[in-house]
């Protein structure tokens, strides 16, 4: 079974306490209940290199509270405070962070900074132009106080594949990526667009490759600001590549005793890989496992 980083978090989102007032106001006034330690977007790990957690007291006076879940009969929070930063920006030590989590804590913490970040983005109603909008159910949702509008956090469909040719796969590199990195190929799926056909446009235009037979294989948010990924596999005939330079700045193929060397950190393996949590790891090593 594929377990992706950022998945697996051990908290029932607890969707009926969110749409309860009365057990929610319970909740925030439970000695019991915990709140994520956060420094500004980003968490506050422990020793052990978990997440911490201290009581509701710890939340500025300012501050809204954030219902995450419950977890062994204590519902925990996170503090959205308006003068945070926004999560499509990245420290230098998230990453790092991401590194240390273990899975389940870190898709706990993905599912926080993305609720934080929407909060951030949605102050104002998208549909009447003028009227702020109002926390509720628990921070999953928010009110125009003007029309009315229900406004509901969302996320965005992004497609992540690697397309194979006679036992290689193709591996991509954007400028930003640190030296000697390469990742699988990666875009937004557009309106009207399904995710093989999301997968198949992305493929033609950063690569000039026409694929088929696109197969879907697992999936992972990703908190930066709020995405879901959905990794597929797909074939090509002809292994010809016309490379954007506006997307790529390069792009080969790889067979797999080189993907099985990068994975592993060998000397002079083909290219540095993506790091273990992010779903381009998961998917070259499913690929790897296939024969």
């Amino acid at each position: 079974m594929l377990i992706p980083g950022l998945t697996g978090s051990p908290l029932d989102r607890a969707d009926t306490l969110r749409t309860n007032p009365e057990a929610l106001g319970a909740a925030m006034g439970d000695w019991r209940s915990r709140l994520l330690r956060l420094d500004g977007i980003d968490p506050v790990l422990g020793d052990d290199g978990r997440l911490t957690w201290g009581s509701l007291a710890e939340a500025g006076e300012e501050a809204e509270l954030l219902l995450l879940g419950l977890h062994e009969g204590r519902a925990h929070f996170a503090a959205l405070d308006y003068r945070m930063p926004e999560a499509a920006g990245r420290s230098m030590a998230i990453f790092r962070a991401l590194e240390l989590l273990p899975p389940e804590e870190a898709s706990t913490y993905a599912a926080a900074r993305s609720l934080i970040d929407w909060h951030l983005r949605h102050r104002f109603c998208a549909r009447c132009g003028s009227g702020d909008t109002a926390i509720y159910r628990g921070g999953w949702g928010r009110k125009c106080g003007q029309c009315a509008t229900e406004h509901f956090p969302r996320v965005d469909p992004v497609v992540i594949m690697l397309a194979e040719h006679e036992g290689r796969v193709l591996v991509g590199r954007q400028p930003r990526y640190p030296k000697g990195r390469y990742s699988a190929l990666a875009g937004f799926v557009e309106p009207g667009e399904s995710v093989e056909e999301a997968v198949a446009r992305e493929l033609w235009e950063e690569a000039g490759l026409k694929v088929r037979d696109v197969r879907y294989i697992v999936s992972q948010p990703w908190p930066f600001p709020s995405s879901l990924m959905m990794a597929c596999m797909a074939a090509t005939d002809d292994p010809a590549l016309t490379i954007d330079t506006t997307e790529l700045e390069d792009a080969f193929w790889v067979d797999r005793a080189g993907v099985a060397a990068s994975i592993a950190g060998d000397a002079g393996a083909p290219f540095l890989p993506p790091p273990p949590y992010a779903i381009a790891h998961t998917l070259f090593s499913w690929w790897l496992d296939q024969n």
